[in-house]
Parts: structure tokens; sequence; C-alpha cells
């Protein structure tokens, strides 16, 4: 991915937001979210609400390491549309980034996800 400044003098991009910072994520799983914002152009605010988003729904795991945060992307999911719905997160990490360049093994998780159990 470029510099942001790019994407500035343009009034629309092929992919939304969230596969922007899902993508800085899978290039850098400890990528704070000043540097996610500045890479994709939006506030930092606009970086938290993606990733409680990405989050909730399971495509990623915050995981806390001392003060910081570490990221895993579930690579299995599928991705949202009706029209992508058959295709997985890896997919278009490995289109836009490319296999070899894609994250570290301690970032992605292979394994589909598993059923949440809810405690009552």
């Amino acid at each position: 991915m470029t510099d942001s400044t790019n994407v500035i003098n343009s009034s629309w991009t092929f992919l939304t937001n969230h596969s922007h910072v899902l993508l800085c994520l899978a290039l850098d799983k400890t990528m704070i979210m000043r540097e996610i914002a500045l890479k994709v152009g939006i506030t930092e605010r606009a970086v938290q609400q993606i990733i409680a988003d990405l989050a909730e729904e399971g495509y990623i795991d915050r995981v806390k390491v001392g003060r910081s945060n570490r990221y895993r992307i579930h690579m299995n999911r599928h991705l949202r549309h009706p029209i992508e719905e058959k295709s997985y997160i890896r997919d278009l990490i490995w289109l836009i980034i490319g296999e070899d360049n894609s994250i570290s093994a301690k970032t992605i998780d292979q394994q589909p996800p598993q059923e949440e159990v809810v405690c009552k």
C-alpha cells in the first residue's frame, strides 16, 4: 500500500475503509491506530470503530500485550457481500498484498472460527 496522500486527491477507491484497515493489520499486526489512520487517510476514531466492527463480527481478535494490542486475522472467514460471499478474507489479503508478503503465522488463524458458547 502506498501513502494515503494519493488517495486524498481521489473522490473514491475500489476498497472500503474496513478493507484498508484489515490490510494494514495484515501487513503489521503491531501497527497502532494512529499509523493506520495516517495510512488509510481517516481519523483514529474511525479506525477504532472499524476495528471494533471487525472484532464484533469475528474477523479479527485483539490480543493485549502489555499496553498495546496485537491482532489476529481469521483468514477463513467469508467476505460479507452476496457478490463476494464465496471468497475468503485470505483471498482479499493475498490478492492485494500477495501470499508471500502476507502476515506472519502468529497473526493469522487458518482454522474456521469456533462456535460461540454463551454461558447463562
